[in-house]
């Protein structure tokens, strides 16, 4: 389905202030590929410039927020812990109700729910808080990494614009002490 373009994802959208279109992308890590549809990280040795550390530590705030939520995700719905020996047809519809539920829970119930133990937060200068959350369990599965291979020029430059978005219209007031 990711590859095949059968999530019906939207298509990219003008970003006020930045002149360009930007696509909506997935978050990932050395485990994927760059694609023009998948953002991950510039190598370490491929850091020479603090625009693409500001890109890095951006993209790697989006991956935390992920795996909190997922985390969240599966240690109320045990079925994420496992394999889900199903039709594909019938694992779509078990991950939106659990996502539903997830959503509704967290709105509804926040406290019995999803407690401060379980998450972490930020505060207004971009510090992460911690409230007991063990960032080494996550319940996100670390892949082994593959050979990106030959990256595509689209691709490059949709982390281009990305990079170029964090660093000007689209930067925080904090991102630049984190990457010194």
């Amino acid at each position: 389905m990711l590859t095949k373009g059968d999530l019906r994802i939207p298509t990219e959208e003008y970003v006020k202030g930045n002149g360009r279109n930007l696509p909506y992308v997935f978050v990932a890590d050395d485990a994927f590929a760059l694609r023009s549809d998948m953002m991950k990280p510039f190598r370490q040795a491929d850091l020479n410039s603090n625009e693409k550390k500001i890109f890095n530590y951006r993209l790697s705030r989006a991956r935390r927020i992920i795996e909190n939520t997922f985390g969240i995700l599966a240690a109320r719905f045990r079925i994420f812990h496992t394999q889900i020996n199903v039709e594909p047809e019938n694992i779509i519809k078990i991950v939106m109700a659990a996502v539903v539920l997830h959503y509704f829970l967290i709105e509804n119930s926040p406290k019995s729910y999803a407690p401060k133990q379980c998450v972490q937060e930020e505060n207004a200068d971009g510090t992460v808080i911690n409230y007991g959350y063990n960032t080494q369990n996550s319940s996100m599965e670390n892949l082994e990494q593959r050979n990106p291979g030959n990256i595509n020029d689209t691709a490059k430059n949709v982390r281009e614009n990305f990079m170029y978005y964090f660093n000007h219209e689209g930067s925080v007031p904090w991102q630049n002490s984190y990457i010194n």
